[in-house]
């Protein structure tokens, strides 16, 4: 998915929101760089999560912090192994315990971690009461169940910190479903934004159910051609490539591979692209829907 118009305000408003979190006073010289680099895009060959990784390089060389949500990552990540325990106690009890371990990991996906908004545990814990009743607006979950079964290999894109313990309980989930399915969960190579790293996912202990893999890049998302010919080994090979978040929707929601995406819309872009409403769960195998009237 190729970046388009709209986009572009949000790039730079997300640029402006980090420099504010990180205390930069003084932002022209940030700004000159980002338009200058944008001045030099390729406009149809790019996306916006790759766009955001460079712009986020950028901010951080200005800055002179190389890990500006080091201290936001570790305090989602610690917030949510702590109430991993009653979570996945409400998973067990649901009469399809998969679906809700789908559920929750998308609607982890939907909790914005950055620290302007401040996110207390009340406010997970209200989060999660309130969308856990509604339904997927896609949900190809029963049929995700069915390849798992069959995998020799699945691999897990994640995304954001905290939400990753999300993606531990339903790995854990696709490990009871078939115990012989080798897992790797995939991190990005470089902190990003708010995205998770190798150190997040070690240290929420997801390596107690899967191989952890950076893939070697600085995007938001999943930018192929950008990752380690390590990462990309494993991706081609893999049977089923779970992938969570909307950045690795706009990296990969054209390839052929067999993906699942779990995601919130959160953006009308997005949801348009897909072709369902904004804020809507949802799982859905690549390409399998799009078209469908809804």
């Amino acid at each position: 998915m190729k970046i388009q118009e709209k986009c572009i305000p949000c790039i730079v408003n997300q640029t402006i929101k980090v420099a504010n979190m990180v205390g930069l006073q003084e932002k022209n010289d940030l700004l000159r760089s980002v338009f200058g680099y944008l001045s030099k895009v390729d406009y149809t060959a790019s996306s916006t999560p790759e766009l955001i990784g460079e712009i986020f390089a950028l901010l951080k060389d200005e800055t002179g912090s190389q890990d500006p949500y080091k201290e936001t990552r570790d305090r989602y990540n610690k917030m949510f192994l702590e109430q991993l325990p009653a979570l996945e106690q409400e998973i067990n009890k649901a009469d399809n315990p998969f679906l809700e371990s789908v559920k929750y990991a998308i609607i982890g996906n939907m909790i914005d971690f950055n620290p302007i908004h401040d996110l207390s545990i009340s406010d997970v814990k209200d989060y999660f009461d309130k969308l856990k009743k509604e339904s997927l607006a896609l949900n190809d979950s029963a049929l995700l169940v069915q390849e798992i079964q069959d995998a020799d290999t699945l691999l897990y894109l994640g995304d954001n910190c905290g939400e990753i313990c999300l993606d531990k309980i339903l790995i854990k989930k696709i490990k009871e479903i078939n115990p012989s399915c080798h897992v790797f969960f995939a991190t990005r190579g470089t902190n990003v934004v708010n995205d998770s790293i190798e150190e997040d996912a070690y240290a929420v202990g997801i390596d107690d159910h899967a191989d952890i893999i950076s893939n070697g890049d600085g995007s938001l998302g999943t930018v192929l051609y950008r990752t380690t010919e390590k990462f990309q080994a494993i991706y081609r090979k893999a049977d089923i490539v779970i992938a969570k978040g909307q950045a690795n929707y706009e990296c990969l929601s054209e390839e052929s591979q067999n993906i699942f995406f779990l995601l919130m819309t959160k953006c009308r872009v997005i949801a348009d692209d897909i072709g369902i409403p904004e804020m809507k769960m949802i799982c859905m195998k690549n390409n399998l829907h799009k078209g469908d009237p809804q």
